[in-house]
Formats: structure tokens, sequence, C-alpha cells
């Protein structure tokens, strides 16, 4: 496994896991849907398992877009 983080386009099928994404979240208060992203960020930082790549995901999350 690399020690790189992907930042290329990876997920087969984005568009259905986006409107997954979307939908889990409807109907949801604000705070019952950040708590979803925390479990769901949670959960798949779990998956991921790798310590310099979570790393690597904060510190590109991180940085503020230009604008």
């Amino acid at each position: 496994m690399s020690d790189q983080l992907t930042l290329t386009p990876n997920i087969d099928g984005a568009d259905d896991f986006y409107a997954e994404l979307l939908a889990v979240h409807e109907g949801l208060s604000k705070e019952d849907s950040d708590a979803l992203n925390a479990r769901l960020i949670l959960v798949l930082a779990n998956q991921i398992g790798n310590r310099a790549i979570l790393t690597q995901a904060l510190a590109a999350a991180a940085l503020k877009p230009e604008v």
C-alpha cells in the first residue's frame, strides 16, 4: 500500500455515491447532519488505517481554496 494520498478522482460511480451522500443527509437537522459527517469520517479513517495517509488527508482538507 502506498503512503501517498490520492487526490485525483478515484471513486467508482462517483455521481451515485454523491447522490447517496446527499440522500442520507436529507431531512436531518444541521446538528444531526454534522454528527453523521463526523461518524462517516471516523468510519472511513478506520478503513484507510494508514496514519501517514490520514495526516496528508487532514492537511489537504485544511487548505483554503483561493477565491
